[in-house]
């Protein structure tokens, strides 16, 4: 009998070393309230090695990375729109 294999990736949505991430920030349908939330959990995180600008946009793109096929078309757009989204909270855009 096989051990089922366990999602590398789920783990580290879940319980990232670098932020502390709302539940279920990513399965929001509104770009601007998933990046507010990337922002809160990266200035409040006191274990992030960068900005936390970078920290937010490199949790946000992981996501969509790891989730390829598996992402909905509408919510990979969402979560697009959210980059240009949290550029904008950081004053980058």
């Amino acid at each position: 009998m096989r051990k089922p294999r366990k999602k590398w990736s789920r783990e580290v949505t879940e319980h990232s070393d670098a932020l502390d991430l709302e539940p279920h920030v990513f399965e929001q349908d509104d770009p601007h309230e998933i990046a507010r939330s990337l922002k809160r959990s990266a200035e409040h995180s006191n274990r992030r090695k960068s900005s936390p600008y970078r920290s937010a946009m490199s949790m946000l793109t992981f996501y969509v990375n790891r989730a390829g096929r598996n992402l909905p078309e509408q919510q990979k757009t969402v979560l697009e729109q959210a980059k240009d989204e949290l550029r904008k909270a950081f004053g980058r855009a």
